[in-house]
Protein backbone atom coordinates (compact mmCIF):
# COMPACT_ATOMS: atom_id res chain seq x y z
CA UNK A 1 0.00 0.00 0.00
CA UNK A 2 0.86 3.76 -0.44
CA UNK A 3 1.11 4.80 3.07
CA UNK A 4 3.28 1.27 3.96
CA UNK A 5 5.90 2.26 1.19
CA UNK A 6 6.28 5.73 2.57
CA UNK A 7 7.56 4.54 6.22
CA UNK A 8 10.43 2.52 4.88
CA UNK A 9 13.81 2.32 7.41
CA UNK A 10 16.95 4.08 6.05
CA UNK A 11 18.50 1.85 2.77
CA UNK A 12 21.77 2.06 1.04
CA UNK A 13 21.73 3.84 -2.41
CA UNK A 14 21.71 1.98 -5.19
CA UNK A 15 25.24 3.29 -6.27
CA UNK A 16 28.36 3.56 -5.47
CA UNK A 17 28.31 5.78 -2.23
CA UNK A 18 26.46 3.50 0.00
CA UNK A 19 25.24 6.57 2.12
CA UNK A 20 22.11 6.16 4.33
CA UNK A 21 19.13 7.90 3.26
CA UNK A 22 16.75 9.30 6.08
CA UNK A 23 13.38 8.10 6.25
CA UNK A 24 10.51 10.17 4.58
CA UNK A 25 7.71 10.41 6.49
CA UNK A 26 4.50 8.43 6.82
CA UNK A 27 1.17 9.66 5.69
CA UNK A 28 0.38 8.92 9.16
CA UNK A 29 3.06 10.59 10.72
CA UNK A 30 1.89 13.39 8.80
CA UNK A 31 -1.93 13.29 9.75
CA UNK A 32 -2.91 13.77 6.71
CA UNK A 33 -6.83 14.00 5.96
CA UNK A 34 -8.72 11.80 3.31
CA UNK A 35 -8.44 14.39 0.90
CA UNK A 36 -5.08 15.13 0.99
CA UNK A 37 -4.12 11.34 1.02
CA UNK A 38 -5.96 10.74 -2.29
CA UNK A 39 -4.63 13.72 -3.73
CA UNK A 40 -0.78 12.72 -3.14
CA UNK A 41 -1.49 9.12 -4.00
CA UNK A 42 -2.49 10.58 -7.04
CA UNK A 43 0.19 12.38 -7.54
CA UNK A 44 3.23 9.98 -5.76
CA UNK A 45 1.61 6.76 -6.99
CA UNK A 46 -0.64 6.57 -10.04
CA UNK A 47 1.42 9.50 -12.07
CA UNK A 48 4.98 10.58 -12.81
CA UNK A 49 7.93 7.60 -11.23
CA UNK A 50 5.49 6.11 -8.62
CA UNK A 51 6.60 4.47 -5.72
CA UNK A 52 5.77 7.64 -3.73
CA UNK A 53 8.28 9.84 -5.26
CA UNK A 54 7.67 13.02 -7.32
CA UNK A 55 8.84 14.63 -10.53
CA UNK A 56 7.12 18.41 -11.00
CA UNK A 57 7.13 20.45 -13.83
CA UNK A 58 6.69 23.99 -13.07
CA UNK A 59 6.04 26.53 -15.77
CA UNK A 60 5.10 29.20 -13.64
CA UNK A 61 7.96 31.05 -14.88
CA UNK A 62 6.41 33.49 -17.56
CA UNK A 63 5.24 35.78 -14.32
CA UNK A 64 7.76 35.00 -11.80
CA UNK A 65 10.66 35.91 -14.46
CA UNK A 66 9.19 37.33 -17.37
CA UNK A 67 9.38 36.24 -21.09
CA UNK A 68 12.76 36.04 -21.32
CA UNK A 69 12.77 32.72 -20.02
CA UNK A 70 11.43 31.21 -22.85
CA UNK A 71 14.17 32.68 -25.05
CA UNK A 72 16.17 29.55 -25.36
CA UNK A 73 13.77 27.55 -26.75
CA UNK A 74 10.72 29.91 -28.35
CA UNK A 75 8.58 26.78 -28.58
CA UNK A 76 7.89 26.36 -25.39
CA UNK A 77 6.41 29.95 -24.80
CA UNK A 78 3.15 27.76 -25.84
CA UNK A 79 2.06 25.99 -22.67
CA UNK A 80 1.18 22.83 -24.77
CA UNK A 81 4.65 22.23 -24.90
CA UNK A 82 4.78 21.73 -21.20
CA UNK A 83 1.87 20.19 -21.14
CA UNK A 84 2.41 17.41 -23.66
CA UNK A 85 5.87 17.55 -21.75
CA UNK A 86 4.70 16.41 -18.71
CA UNK A 87 1.86 13.61 -20.83
CA UNK A 88 4.45 12.22 -22.42
CA UNK A 89 7.44 12.66 -19.80
CA UNK A 90 5.54 11.09 -17.12
CA UNK A 91 5.93 14.00 -14.53
CA UNK A 92 3.53 14.01 -11.37
CA UNK A 93 2.27 17.23 -11.77
CA UNK A 94 2.40 20.30 -13.89
CA UNK A 95 2.80 23.51 -11.52
CA UNK A 96 1.59 26.85 -13.27
CA UNK A 97 -1.07 29.74 -12.15
CA UNK A 98 -4.87 30.06 -12.84
CA UNK A 99 -4.76 32.11 -16.29
CA UNK A 100 -3.06 29.01 -18.09
CA UNK A 101 -4.93 26.48 -16.19
CA UNK A 102 -8.02 27.71 -17.20
CA UNK A 103 -7.00 28.08 -20.72
CA UNK A 104 -4.90 25.06 -21.15
CA UNK A 105 -5.83 22.39 -18.76
CA UNK A 106 -8.70 20.91 -19.69
CA UNK A 107 -7.44 18.68 -22.77
CA UNK A 108 -5.15 17.04 -20.21
CA UNK A 109 -7.70 17.05 -17.13
CA UNK A 110 -7.26 13.25 -15.54
CA UNK A 111 -3.91 12.65 -17.30
CA UNK A 112 -1.58 15.41 -16.08
CA UNK A 113 -2.16 16.45 -12.24
CA UNK A 114 -2.68 20.24 -11.31
CA UNK A 115 -0.53 21.96 -9.01
CA UNK A 116 -2.17 25.13 -9.13
CA UNK A 117 0.41 27.95 -7.89
CA UNK A 118 -1.89 30.71 -5.85
CA UNK A 119 0.49 33.80 -5.42
CA UNK A 120 3.32 35.10 -7.58
CA UNK A 121 5.18 38.44 -8.61
CA UNK A 122 6.84 39.46 -11.42
CA UNK A 123 10.84 40.23 -11.22
CA UNK A 124 10.57 43.68 -11.61
CA UNK A 125 11.01 45.26 -8.35
CA UNK A 126 13.72 43.78 -6.32
CA UNK A 127 13.75 41.11 -3.87
CA UNK A 128 14.46 43.51 -1.31
CA UNK A 129 11.00 43.39 0.44
CA UNK A 130 9.77 40.15 -1.78
CA UNK A 131 6.17 39.47 -1.49
CA UNK A 132 3.80 37.29 -3.66
CA UNK A 133 -0.06 38.57 -3.65
CA UNK A 134 -2.17 36.25 -4.50
CA UNK A 135 -3.61 35.25 -8.14
CA UNK A 136 -6.48 32.55 -7.08
CA UNK A 137 -8.02 30.00 -4.42
CA UNK A 138 -8.20 27.21 -3.22
CA UNK A 139 -11.61 27.01 -4.33
CA UNK A 140 -9.98 27.65 -7.85
CA UNK A 141 -7.77 24.79 -7.68
CA UNK A 142 -10.99 22.52 -6.40
CA UNK A 143 -12.69 23.61 -9.27
CA UNK A 144 -10.28 23.03 -11.61
CA UNK A 145 -9.63 19.87 -10.67
CA UNK A 146 -5.89 20.46 -8.79
CA UNK A 147 -3.99 17.69 -7.18
CA UNK A 148 -2.30 20.58 -4.72
CA UNK A 149 -1.83 23.68 -4.03
CA UNK A 150 1.69 25.90 -4.66
CA UNK A 151 2.30 29.00 -2.36
CA UNK A 152 5.72 31.09 -2.33
CA UNK A 153 6.55 32.17 1.17
CA UNK A 154 9.48 34.26 1.16
CA UNK A 155 11.72 33.86 4.50
CA UNK A 156 13.13 36.57 5.88
CA UNK A 157 11.78 39.47 3.47
CA UNK A 158 10.27 42.53 5.62
CA UNK A 159 7.33 41.79 4.27
CA UNK A 160 6.78 38.61 6.07
CA UNK A 161 4.17 39.38 8.51
CA UNK A 162 2.00 40.05 5.30
CA UNK A 163 3.57 36.62 3.81
CA UNK A 164 2.67 34.58 6.62
CA UNK A 165 -1.02 35.91 7.84
CA UNK A 166 -2.08 35.33 3.94
CA UNK A 167 -0.33 31.83 4.30
CA UNK A 168 -2.24 30.97 7.03
CA UNK A 169 -5.59 31.66 4.59
CA UNK A 170 -4.18 29.79 2.24
CA UNK A 171 -3.41 26.84 4.71
CA UNK A 172 -7.10 27.07 6.79
CA UNK A 173 -8.58 26.41 3.29
CA UNK A 174 -6.29 23.90 2.13
CA UNK A 175 -7.26 21.85 5.16
CA UNK A 176 -11.24 22.79 4.49
CA UNK A 177 -10.89 21.40 1.06
CA UNK A 178 -8.63 18.20 1.69
CA UNK A 179 -5.87 20.04 -0.53
CA UNK A 180 -2.24 19.43 -0.31
CA UNK A 181 -0.36 22.02 0.58
CA UNK A 182 3.27 22.83 -1.26
CA UNK A 183 4.81 25.72 -0.19
CA UNK A 184 7.92 27.32 -2.25
CA UNK A 185 9.99 28.20 0.53
CA UNK A 186 12.53 30.93 -0.29
CA UNK A 187 14.63 33.28 1.59
CA UNK A 188 15.08 36.26 0.61
CA UNK A 189 15.86 40.59 1.67
CA UNK A 190 18.45 42.25 3.00
CA UNK A 191 18.34 40.17 5.74
CA UNK A 192 19.28 37.48 4.10
CA UNK A 193 22.01 38.29 2.24
CA UNK A 194 23.73 39.79 5.30
CA UNK A 195 23.62 36.36 6.85
CA UNK A 196 25.46 34.11 4.55
CA UNK A 197 23.02 34.46 1.52
CA UNK A 198 19.52 33.51 0.18
CA UNK A 199 20.98 29.83 -0.69
CA UNK A 200 23.45 29.03 2.64
CA UNK A 201 22.93 26.01 4.67
CA UNK A 202 21.28 28.30 7.25
CA UNK A 203 19.20 30.28 4.98
CA UNK A 204 17.72 26.85 3.43
CA UNK A 205 17.48 24.92 6.79
CA UNK A 206 15.46 27.90 8.59
CA UNK A 207 13.15 28.19 5.33
CA UNK A 208 11.94 24.89 5.56
CA UNK A 209 11.55 24.67 9.41
CA UNK A 210 9.35 27.35 8.74
CA UNK A 211 7.74 25.66 6.50
CA UNK A 212 6.76 22.81 8.10
CA UNK A 213 5.91 25.39 11.52
CA UNK A 214 3.10 27.48 8.96
CA UNK A 215 1.89 23.83 8.02
CA UNK A 216 3.41 23.28 4.75
CA UNK A 217 2.11 19.45 3.40
CA UNK A 218 5.47 19.41 0.93
CA UNK A 219 8.33 22.29 1.21
CA UNK A 220 10.23 23.25 -2.04
CA UNK A 221 13.67 24.34 -1.35
CA UNK A 222 16.80 24.96 -3.48
CA UNK A 223 19.91 22.59 -2.82
CA UNK A 224 21.75 24.50 0.06
CA UNK A 225 25.56 25.76 -1.37
CA UNK A 226 27.93 26.23 1.34
CA UNK A 227 30.64 28.83 0.70
CA UNK A 228 33.26 31.19 2.81
CA UNK A 229 29.80 33.45 2.87
CA UNK A 230 28.69 31.26 5.55
CA UNK A 231 31.19 32.43 7.80
CA UNK A 232 28.55 35.57 8.06
CA UNK A 233 25.71 33.09 8.88
CA UNK A 234 24.45 33.58 12.56
CA UNK A 235 25.76 31.20 15.33
CA UNK A 236 26.51 28.38 15.27
CA UNK A 237 26.63 28.38 11.33
CA UNK A 238 29.15 30.50 10.65
CA UNK A 239 31.67 27.20 12.73
CA UNK A 240 30.17 24.40 10.53
CA UNK A 241 32.10 22.98 8.01
CA UNK A 242 29.63 21.17 5.95
CA UNK A 243 29.34 19.38 2.69
CA UNK A 244 26.39 20.09 0.58
CA UNK A 245 25.08 16.48 1.38
CA UNK A 246 25.31 17.34 4.85
CA UNK A 247 23.77 20.50 4.67
CA UNK A 248 20.97 19.58 2.80
CA UNK A 249 20.43 16.09 5.42
CA UNK A 250 19.72 19.51 7.90
CA UNK A 251 17.45 20.90 5.72
CA UNK A 252 15.37 17.18 5.43
CA UNK A 253 15.45 17.43 9.35
CA UNK A 254 14.32 20.84 9.58
CA UNK A 255 11.52 19.84 7.53
CA UNK A 256 10.08 17.30 9.78
CA UNK A 257 7.03 15.35 8.66
CA UNK A 258 6.71 17.79 5.74
CA UNK A 259 8.15 16.12 2.24
CA UNK A 260 11.19 17.69 1.02
CA UNK A 261 11.13 18.78 -3.11
CA UNK A 262 14.48 20.21 -4.55
CA UNK A 263 14.00 22.96 -7.12
CA UNK A 264 16.04 22.46 -10.47
CA UNK A 265 16.99 26.19 -11.13
CA UNK A 266 19.03 27.48 -13.68
CA UNK A 267 19.70 25.02 -16.84
CA UNK A 268 22.73 23.04 -15.87
CA UNK A 269 24.30 19.83 -17.97
CA UNK A 270 22.42 17.08 -18.00
CA UNK A 271 25.16 14.64 -15.93
CA UNK A 272 25.28 17.64 -13.00
CA UNK A 273 21.56 16.78 -13.54
CA UNK A 274 21.43 13.58 -12.78
CA UNK A 275 24.04 13.56 -10.27
CA UNK A 276 22.19 16.53 -8.38
CA UNK A 277 18.57 14.21 -8.14
CA UNK A 278 20.95 11.42 -6.67
CA UNK A 279 22.40 13.76 -3.97
CA UNK A 280 18.78 14.81 -3.46
CA UNK A 281 17.06 11.62 -3.32
CA UNK A 282 20.35 10.17 -0.88
CA UNK A 283 19.66 12.53 1.82
CA UNK A 284 16.31 11.90 2.17
CA UNK A 285 14.04 14.34 -0.36
CA UNK A 286 11.08 13.29 -1.93
CA UNK A 287 11.37 14.57 -5.88
CA UNK A 288 12.59 17.28 -7.91
CA UNK A 289 10.92 20.09 -9.45
CA UNK A 290 13.19 20.45 -12.70
CA UNK A 291 11.32 23.43 -15.04
CA UNK A 292 14.10 25.24 -17.53
CA UNK A 293 16.27 22.38 -16.65
CA UNK A 294 13.69 20.35 -19.05
CA UNK A 295 11.25 22.31 -21.48
CA UNK A 296 14.44 25.04 -22.26
CA UNK A 297 15.93 22.40 -24.26
CA UNK A 298 14.57 20.79 -27.33
CA UNK A 299 11.52 18.55 -27.54
CA UNK A 300 13.19 14.98 -27.67
CA UNK A 301 15.71 15.90 -25.62
CA UNK A 302 13.61 17.41 -23.03
CA UNK A 303 11.81 14.06 -23.17
CA UNK A 304 15.29 12.10 -23.06
CA UNK A 305 15.74 13.24 -19.68
CA UNK A 306 12.60 12.95 -18.15
CA UNK A 307 13.13 9.41 -19.04
CA UNK A 308 16.62 8.98 -17.28
CA UNK A 309 14.74 10.87 -14.33
CA UNK A 310 12.47 7.91 -14.35
CA UNK A 311 14.92 5.43 -14.70
CA UNK A 312 17.02 6.82 -11.70
CA UNK A 313 13.61 7.78 -9.58
CA UNK A 314 12.70 3.53 -10.37
CA UNK A 315 16.07 2.73 -8.56
CA UNK A 316 15.35 4.51 -5.52
CA UNK A 317 11.77 2.80 -5.54
CA UNK A 318 12.76 -0.23 -6.17
CA UNK A 319 15.50 -0.07 -3.14
CA UNK A 320 13.03 1.39 -0.80
CA UNK A 321 9.96 -1.51 -1.39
Amino acid sequence: MANETLSVAPVARPGTRGNQRPPRPTFDQMNLSPGKRVRLTRMMYEHGPGGGLLLILPIDHGLEHGPGDFFRNAAAEDPEYEFRLALEGGFSAIALHVGLAEKYHARYAGRVPLLLKINGKTSIPSDAQAFSPLTATVEDAVRLGADAVGYTLYVGSPAQDRDIAQAMAVRRDCDRYGMPLVVWAYPRGEAIAKKGGKESPFAVEYAARVAQEIGADVVKVNYPLPSDKDKESPKPYDTLSLTPEDAFRRVVRAAGRTLVLVSGGEEMPEGAMMEKVRDSLDSGATGIIFGRNVWQRPYEEALSIARRTHKLFQEYADASG
